[in-house]
């Protein structure tokens, strides 16, 4: 009888355990071993094996050669194609996880741009709400020119009174906007 496509077929199980590895560290040995292949240093050590292996086979003696020339090398090239089958997916594994951390890493600087908008966005608010409020406050010039102006009102004041030391001491008790009017009055 066929089994029913709606459920999840059962998971078979084998006489051997299965190892149980850890990706992060298996990710971490084969990045140091990329790392590795991909310095100076490995290209040296890598030309230091093949030139010794060139000229053992080549020149050493004729009994302990385990390569012949005459056979093209054909140990040397078998090692150097095992160590390139092994780096490439070495080297594969450390890509993709230096693209997860990058992709981890685009996505803390997006939300580091976001938060530096808004806090500039916010920053620009709180500055026009200052400019609103410091329209609504007298400056530094507005203040002086009403001093100014109070000075020359008392100036008037004690040349009206003249010699009439009492009347200099008392105020006027008009609201200042009559004597204004009472000033304008007298220069016409």
């Amino acid at each position: 009888m066929a089994e029913r496509l709606d459920q999840p077929r059962e998971s078979r199980r084998s006489l051997l355990p299965r190892p149980s590895t850890d990706q992060d560290a298996a990710g971490r040995v084969s990045e140091s071993i990329a790392r590795f292949l991909g310095t100076p240093s490995f290209i040296f050590w890598l030309t230091i094996f093949c030139v010794v292996w060139l000229g053992w086979n080549s020149w050493g003696p004729e009994e302990l050669r385990f390569d012949k020339a005459s056979n093209g090398f054909t140990a040397l090239t078998l090692m150097l194609s095992l160590q390139a089958s092994y780096a490439a997916p070495l080297i594969l594994l450390a890509a993709n996880r230096q693209t997860d951390r990058d992709r981890v890493q685009a996505e803390q600087d997006r939300q580091r741009a976001e938060r530096n908008l808004a806090d500039t966005e916010y920053l620009a608010r709180e500055m026009a709400a200052l400019r609103i409020a410091l329209g609504e406050v007298a400056t530094r010039d507005f203040v002086r020119s009403e001093l100014r102006n109070l000075l020359e009102d008392l100036a008037e004041h004690d040349d009206e009174d003249g010699d009439d030391g009492e009347a200099a001491d008392r105020p006027d008790p008009r609201p200042r906007t009559d004597r204004k009017t009472d000033r304008r009055r007298a220069g016409t």
